[in-house]
């Protein structure tokens, strides 16, 4: 029951951060989006129809056409997000941040945008549009969710041309890529680490020394070379970033010819990073 509360308040946080991008830096800079929003954003600068009304109406008939494609969690989440999204712009609408250089609102309506729907998908939930689209377009046709949301977007943002011309589309597109990578920090976690793969004839102390030195589980695999024929033992550590230097100095020291390979790793849980380590009693 808490983490339904937990996620659920993820939900409305992230609709109020949305909506704030949205009404505080999007539209008084003249910015364009991807999806339902961004043809409500559209209907705003032709027409002045209030985007709290045009995004509910335009979400909640997609979601009657599309519900049967969602999960039943989902659909409860999507339908919390349009309502909290819709009533938040409706309450946020007039607010804005004044901005003379139309390149910071871009980046703070990417920040703000990619905030809100970061911890609304990070809560197992949607904000309607072109992902109930995208599903549709799956269901019936089998295109890739993913591409076909990339292609809604597109078609949106191109078609805001025509109403806030080239310059303003050209900070769309910088504030939608600022959005997307604030989003995958979100969703994948802030708190990068290295993954580090060693291949050294003197596996063993180098284990020995990153368990003493610095306090990390090494994992060995056992491996054949496809040349020599030789079975080699593979250490495979998670570190911290600001560990890496450390664990080089380990390796070069016990073994200079050792093969190192290091890879990002965006989010880690489980004993040693997100709770402490248990003590041996």
């Amino acid at each position: 029951m808490k983490t339904i509360w937990k996620e659920l308040l993820l939900v409305i946080i992230g609709s109020l951060i949305f909506a704030l991008g949205v009404n505080v830096f999007a539209l008084p800079n003249q910015l364009g989006e991807g999806g339902v929003t961004g043809i409500s954003m559209l209907l705003y600068y032709v027409f002045h129809w209030s985007p709290s009304y045009t995004n509910f109406a335009m979400n909640a008939v997609l979601l009657l056409i599309g519900y049967k494609l969602l999960h039943k969690r989902v659909t409860l989440y999507t339908t919390i997000c349009i309502v909290c999204t819709s009533l938040f712009l409706h309450i946020t609408e007039g607010m804005s941040v004044p901005v003379t250089d139309p390149l910071l609102g871009a980046i703070f309506a990417g920040i703000f945008i990619g905030i809100g729907l970061g911890l609304v998908l990070r809560s197992g939930g949607t904000t309607g549009g072109s992902t109930i689209l995208a599903r549709m377009a799956n269901q019936y046709f089998g295109f890739g969710i993913s591409s076909t949301m990339l292609i809604i977007d597109l078609i949106v943002v191109l078609s805001s041309y025509f109403v806030i011309g080239a310059q303003n589309t050209m900070y769309t597109v910088i504030s939608l890529y600022i959005s997307s990578k604030v989003l995958d920090y979100i969703i994948d976690g802030f708190d990068a680490r290295k993954a580090v793969t060693i291949i050294s004839m003197e596996p063993q102390a180098i284990a020995k020394r990153v368990n003493a030195e610095m306090d990390r589980g090494v994992t060995v695999f056992s491996a054949q070379g496809n040349y020599s024929k030789e079975t080699k033992e593979i250490l495979y550590v998670v570190i911290n970033k600001q560990e890496l230097f450390q664990l080089k100095k380990i390796v070069h020291k016990q073994d200079d010819q050792a093969f190192v390979v290091i890879h990002d790793v965006r989010d880690v849980f489980g004993e040693g990073f997100t709770f402490p380590k248990k003590e041996i009693v």
